[in-house]
C-alpha cells in the first residue's frame, strides 16, 4: 500500500483551511449534514441509516475541525455558496486522508511481516491503537450524558453553586433548552428551504444562541444562564492542540463567542458530554475540595450500578460495599453484590479515564491506564468470587447487615464498570484483559455506566438480564464488535446464540440502529416504537411468553435454569413451545386426560417435556420426574427440564435435571422400548385433529405462535 502523507502535514492543511474566511458556515453545513435526523411521523430504524454512513464525519472529527477553527478569531463573514461547498469538499478529503494516515502504521507492520514470512505483530499496540480510540463508536448516547449529570454531581451542588453560580440540575436544564432551540431553528431553516425550493444561504443560525432567548425559554434567571455560558465558553487560542490526541479545549468548553454577543454550539453531544465530564476537573483545581470531589466521583458509579440493578432484581437482592470477613481480616470488598437464586453478580466500579498520553499511542501509559481502570477491578472481583466460593466467609454490607448466601452457587458473573468515557473500551478489553475462569466463575463483562443503563432499560427482568449476560460472556473469545451496544442490539433482534462452527464473528455497528431508535423514543420522548422488533416482541401474546413471565416471577434455581433454556431457543423453537402448550391444554380441556409432548433441543443435547394435568397430585409429580429421567438418559443429555401446566396453561410445577450423563443398566432397561422424541411437526397433527372442533375465539392468540389475534392471522 502507498504511504500516505504525514499526519502533521494533513493537520497543517486542515488548520489553514479552518482559518479561511467564513469557515464557520462550512462547519455548520457539515454538522447539519451529518448530525441531523429527518423524521416524518414516527422515528424508524431506517431514519438512523445516515448516521452509520462511512461518508459521515463522526464527533471526534467534528471536534477536531472546531478545535482547529478556534485557533484563530472567529470569522463569520458570509461566503458564496460555491465557496462554502468547496470548503466542505476539501474538509472531507483531508479527513479521509487523515484516517488513512492514522491506519497506516498498523497495516504497514502487518504487510512487512507477511512479506518477510514472519509472524505478524500485534497491530493493536502503540500507534496502532490510536485509530480505534479516535474512530471508535461513542461510549454514550447524548441523552445519557444529559440525564446522568444531576446524579453524578448532585452531591457537589453546594460547591458548584458557590463557585460557578449554578447547580447541576440548572446546568442540565440550560443545556437541554439550547439543544431544543437548536432543533427548532434547524427545522425552520429546513422548512423555509423547502418552501423556497433552494438551500439556505447558511445553516449557522441553527447553532447560534443569545443569552436572552436561552434564559426566557429555560425559565432560569439570566444571571444563572450567564454563569453557565461563562463556565463553558471557549477562551484562548487552543495552542496546546497540535495533533490528534492532544487536549482540545473546545471539547471541555464547546461554546464559541461571536462578535455580536451570541454563542455558537454545534451539537447536542458537545454540550452534554462537556457537562458530564468538565465539572470534576473544575473541582480538582480547588485543592481543599479535591478529596470530597474524588469521594463523590467514586460513589456515583457504585450508587448508580446499585440503583439500576435493583430496578431489575429488586432491592432485596442487591447489596452495596459488601466486606468479606475471614476471621478478623477483611479479605475483599464487593462494590455491588447481586444474589438471585443461585447466581451472583459482583460489580467492581472505577472512575478512571484514558489519559492524553495513552490516546496518543504511548504503550506504557495505555497499559497503566487499562490496569487502573479495568484490570484492577477485574482482579478485585476475582478475589471476591474465590473467597465467597471457598466458604467460611462472612459478608457484611455498608449498613452493617450480614448478607446470606445461597446453599450452592451455580454461576458468578464479574462486572468491571467504569463511570467515565473510555474510548474503544470493548476493543481494549478484548485485546488486553487477562482473566481466568472456573466451572462457576464466568468470563468477565467489561462495561461503562452507559451500557449498564441501556442493559437494564431493555432487559427489565432478572431472567432476561441474566440470560443475556450468560450468552454474552460465553462468546467473549469469538465475538468482535466496535461497541457492546452493537452486541446488545444483535441480541434484541435475534438472540445472541452463535453457531459453534464459527471461530470469529464480527458485528457491524449499524446492527444497533433498532436499539438506538428505541432508546431515543424512550429517553427523548420521540414518537416511535420503544422496543426493538425481535426477541421482546415476536412472541407477544403467546403461550411461550406467558410461560416466560411465570418463570420470571420466581427466584428458585431450578426455575431459573428452565428459563435460561427457553430464552436460548431460536424463533422456530419458541413457536413450537407455543404450539405444544396451546395444543395439549386444549386437548385436556376436550377429554379431561393428561397429555404430554417432548421438545428435544436442535442445538445442544437436552430438551423439555411438557405435561398438562387436569389436577395436581403427588402422582403427577412422580410421573413427570420419571419421564424426564428417561428422556434425559435416552438423549444422553446433561440437562433436561419438565414443566407441568394446568388446562389454562399456568405452571403447576417444574423439574430440572442437571448432571453429567453416565451409562446405567437400569436405565437401559427402562428406556429400551421408549420411542425417540418425535419432531413437533410430526407429533402435533395427532393432537390437533382431536381438538380441531374446539372453537378458537376471534380475539384469542392464534395457535400458530405469531403473537397476533386469531382474527388477524390464520382465521383468513
Amino acid at each position: 500500500m502507498d504511504k500516505p502523507r504525514e499526519e502533521s502535514q494533513i493537520l497543517e492543511d486542515l488548520t489553514t483551511l479552518a482559518a479561511s474566511p467564513g469557515y464557520a458556515h462550512a462547519v455548520a453545513h457539515i454538522c447539519h449534514r451529518d448530525n441531523v435526523i429527518h423524521i416524518k411521523g414516527k422515528l424508524k430504524p431506517s431514519d438512523m441509516d445516515r448516521l452509520f454512513s462511512s461518508e459521515r464525519l463522526i464527533r471526534t472529527e467534528l471536534t477536531t475541525l472546531i478545535g482547529l477553527m478556534a485557533k484563530k478569531p472567529l470569522d463569520l463573514s458570509l461566503q458564496p455558496t460555491d465557496v462554502v461547498e468547496g470548503y466542505v469538499k476539501r474538509t472531507d478529503a483531508l479527513l479521509r486522508e487523515l484516517h488513512d494516515a492514522m491506519s497506516y502504521p498498523m497495516f504497514a507492520a502487518m504487510f512487512e511481516a507477511l512479506n518477510a514470512g514472519a509472524e505478524p505483530p500485534n497491530p493493536w499496540c502503540g500507534l496502532g491503537i490510536r485509530e480505534p480510540i479516535f474512530y471508535g463508536t461513542e461510549s454514550a448516547y447524548a441523552f445519557q450524558y444529559r440525564d446522568l449529570v444531576p446524579e453524578k454531581y448532585g452531591a457537589d451542588d453546594d460547591w458548584m453553586l458557590k463557585t460557578k453560580g449554578f447547580t447541576s440540575g440548572q446546568a442540565r436544564t440550560i443545556a437541554k433548552t439550547m439543544c431544543a432551540l437548536m432543533d427548532e431553528k434547524g427545522t425552520r431553516l429546513f422548512a423555509d428551504a423547502r418552501a423556497a425550493k433552494a438551500p439556505p444561504a447558511t445553516f449557522l443560525p441553527a447553532f447560534e444562541f443569545s443569552l436572552d432567548e436561552v434564559a426566557f425559554r429555560s425559565g432560569i434567571a439570566q444571571g444563572v444562564v450567564k454563569a453557565f455560558f461563562h463556565a463553558f465558553l471557549f477562551v484562548g487560542d487552543n495552542a496546546a492542540f497540535k495533533e490528534v490526541g492532544d487536549f482540545n479545549e473546545v471539547a471541555a468548553r464547546p461554546l464559541l463567542l461571536t462578535d455580536r454577543g451570541t454563542v455558537l454550539l454545534f451539537s447536542h453531544y458537545a454540550i452534554y458530554e462537556a457537562l458530564y465530564e468538565s465539572p470534576f476537573f473544575w473541582m480538582l483545581d480547588d485543592k481543599p475540595y479535591r478529596p470530597t470531589a474524588s469521594k463523590h466521583r467514586g460513589a456515583f458509579a457504585e450508587q448508580f450500578a446499585a440503583r439500576r440493578l435493583a430496578g431489575v432484581f429488586g432491592c432485596e437482592h442487591v447489596y452495596t460495599n459488601v466486606n468479606l470477613h475471614r476471621g478478623k481480616d477483611i479479605v475483599g470488598e464487593a462494590d455491588v453484590l447481586v444474589i438471585y437464586g443461585d447466581r451472583l453478580i459482583i460489580v467492581q466500579a472505577k472512575a478512571k479515564k484514558l489519559t492524553i498520553s495513552a490516546r496518543k499511542g504511548n504503550d506504557n501509559q495505555l497499559k497503566a491506564d487499562f490496569a487502573a481502570a479495568i484490570q484492577d477491578s477485574y482482579d478485585q472481583g476475582w478475589t471476591c468470587a474465590n473467597e465467597i466460593l471457598a466458604g467460611e466467609c462472612r459478608l457484611v454490607d455498608d449498613k452493617g447487615n450480614e448478607v446470606g448466601l445461597p446453599p450452592s452457587i451455580k454461576e458468578a458473573f464479574l462486572f468491571s464498570l467504569v463511570s467515565e468515557h473510555y474510548p474503544a473500551l470493548a476493543f481494549q478489553a478484548s485485546q488486553s484483559l487477562k482473566f481466568q475462569t472456573t466451572d462457576v466463575i464466568r468470563p468477565p463483562f467489561v462495561m461503562d455506566v452507559f451500557l449498564l443503563d441501556t442493559l437494564t432499560e431493555m432487559l427489565t427482568t432478572p431472567l432476561r438480564l441474566l440470560s443475556y449476560v450468560k450468552l454474552r460472556v460465553a462468546v467473549v473469545d469469538k465475538l468482535m464488535s466496535g461497541h457492546e451496544l452493537t452486541v446488545l442490539g444483535y441480541h434484541l433482534k435475534q438472540n445472541l446464540w452463535l453457531d459453534d462452527n464459527y471461530n470469529t464473528v464480527m458485528l457491524e455497528d449499524s446492527i444497533a440502529r433498532d436499539l438506538d431508535t428505541a432508546m431515543m423514543v424512550r429517553r427523548d420522548n420521540l414518537p416511535g416504537d420503544d422496543t426493538p422488533a425481535g426477541i421482546l416482541t415476536k412472541m407477544r401474546g403467546t403461550r411461550y411468553e406467558s410461560l416466560i413471565k411465570e418463570i420470571e416471577t420466581r427466584a428458585d434455581p431450578a426455575t431459573l435454569e428452565l428459563g435460561f433454556h427457553l430464552l436460548s431457543m431460536d424463533e422456530d423453537s419458541c413457536k413450537n413451545v407455543h404450539s405444544v402448550l396451546e395444543t395439549i391444554t386444549r386437548k385436556v380441556q376436550c377429554d379431561g386426560k393428561r397429555h404430554d409432548v417432548t421438545l428435544a433441543s436442535s442445538t445442544t443435547p437436552g430438551g423439555v417435556s411438557f405435561h398438562c394435568n387436569p389436577t395436581l397430585s403427588p402422582e403427577s409429580i412422580a410421573v413427570l420426574e420419571t419421564h424426564c429421567v428417561k428422556r434425559k438418559y435416552q438423549q444422553r443429555a446433561r440437562q433436561w427440564f419438565g414443566v407441568s401446566v394446568n388446562p389454562d396453561g399456568q405452571v403447576q410445577f417444574g423439574v430440572t435435571l442437571d448432571f453429567p450423563w453416565e451409562p446405567s443398566e437400569e436405565l437401559d432397561q427402562l428406556t429400551a422400548n421408549m420411542k425417540p422424541a418425535a419432531r413437533v411437526l410430526d407429533v402435533l397433527p395427532q393432537y390437533t385433529r382431536g381438538v380441531s372442533r374446539i372453537k378458537l375465539g376471534r380475539n384469542e392468540p392464534c395457535r400458530c405462535g405469531s403473537g397476533r389475534k386469531y382474527k388477524k392471522c390464520c382465521l383468513d
